[in-house]
């Protein structure tokens, strides 16, 4: 990521914070023989600097879930599990999952082209856009400019951090860029994709995906604390604030209202621990939310791991945690990184156990801290699957 190189360009940038947070009100915990090694693994960390860290557990013996460090660090306010925040990339599987019941619904095709949804105009000047289908978007076969690695979005976010930024106003930074690699000859994560995914659903359904995302999947979900920034309000109070260290001095800043794209398909949901416990058991664990064919095809990986990667990509989904010591403890799911935040929500279908983390620190760039969160993660894991 190329943050810690252009943000020495913007020490003058605005540094809005979301409305400060104030303490939610979440239920005791029921007990469980790993809680206490739980908490003790996310105190450390915050004691090594991660600002504030909500975590659930899930497995046989019931739903551990836990907080520490702050959810505000102004205004002193700790972190809780209910408290709200942003979630990055989980975005994606939402989108995953409301793009194959669209599918069953007759309403998109997953083997059309995107060209047969999306005009000349819309595709202009996208190298390999007009190549691939909607299927390719999701499992990001595509080779299309990532637009998070351009300089110019990055920089346009820092000149004006709360802009809200439509599909349109964010595919100029990706028009005339080279493509990544021939179309279906691999795999390579682009955010591109997803915004193009969000268009498809809107012209091919003439509704607004955030409308679809709303009647689809937030709400027959009773996911109540779930939130598509910037289609949705955000709730007053609620959010967590989230941090970065801008300038790699070890100092973190609030970066709260630095807005990456949210609202276009590729991030923009804020929501809980809760509330994403509740998504990965209707789809991965319950298997309630899309059919089972549905299901299938978005956990078929068939790309072979790119170089350097620890995940493989499918449909709007991440197979992880595939270099664990045994071969039964890989995850479905998703990551998040954005930012101010991070997040992961993945589902161990061999073990019968969910995990939902989220920091309020951002680890989409390289920072002294980075390296904290990717131990934490190791560290939770290890803990589940002794």
């Amino acid at each position: 990521m190329i943050w810690a190189g252009i943000l020495l360009l913007s020490s003058c940038a605005r540094k809005n914070s979301i409305t400060p947070t104030e303490v939610c009100t979440v239920a005791p915990v029921s007990a469980h023989s790993k809680g206490a090694a739980f908490q003790e693994i996310i105190g450390e960390y915050t004691q090594k600097g991660l600002p504030g860290i909500a975590l659930l557990v899930k497995d046989a013996e019931g739903t551990w879930y836990g907080a520490s460090g702050k959810a505000d660090i102004a205004k002193g306010i700790p972190m809780l599990p209910c408290h709200v925040n942003k979630v990055a990339s989980l975005t994606k599987i939402f989108m995953g999952a409301l793009t194959f019941k669209l599918a069953e619904e007759g309403k998109i095709d997953l083997d059309k082209k995107v060209s047969e949804y999306l005009s000349a105009k819309d595709l202009k000047d996208i190298t390999n856009a007009d190549q691939v289908t909607v299927r390719q978007l999701m499992k990001h076969t595509t080779g299309i400019f990532d637009v998070i690695t351009d300089n110019s979005f990055y920089l346009s976010v820092l000149n004006d951090p709360p802009a809200f930024r439509d599909q349109y106003d964010i595919l100029k930074f990706v028009r005339g860029k080279a493509a990544a690699f021939l179309a279906g000859t691999q795999e390579g994560y682009s955010n591109t994709n997803t915004l193009l995914l969000s268009m498809v659903i809107d012209k091919a359904t003439g509704q607004p995906h955030a409308r679809l995302l709303k009647e689809k999947i937030i709400n027959p979900l009773g996911l109540n604390n779930s939130y598509y920034y910037y289609h949705d309000a955000l709730p007053d109070h609620s959010v967590a604030q989230g941090y970065y260290d801008l300038f790699n001095n070890g100092t973190i800043a609030n970066v709260s209202s630095y807005n990456t794209g949210s609202g276009n398909g590729y991030t923009g949901l804020y929501t809980n621990v809760f509330d994403l416990l509740k998504f990965s058991e209707a789809l991965l664990e319950y298997k309630t939310l899309v059919s089972q064919n549905s299901l299938d095809q978005m956990l078929t990986f068939d790309m072979p791991l790119e170089e350097g990667a620890d995940r493989l990509l499918g449909a709007g989904t991440m197979k992880d945690f595939i270099n664990r010591p045994h071969t039964d403890e890989y995850a479905y799911g998703h990551r998040g990184r954005d930012l101010g935040y991070s997040a992961d929500m993945f589902y161990f279908p061999e073990k019968g156990q969910t995990l939902v983390l989220i920091v309020n620190y951002g680890t989409d760039g390289e920072s002294a801290l980075r390296p904290a969160f990717y131990k934490l993660r190791k560290a939770i894991v290890d803990k589940m699957m002794e």
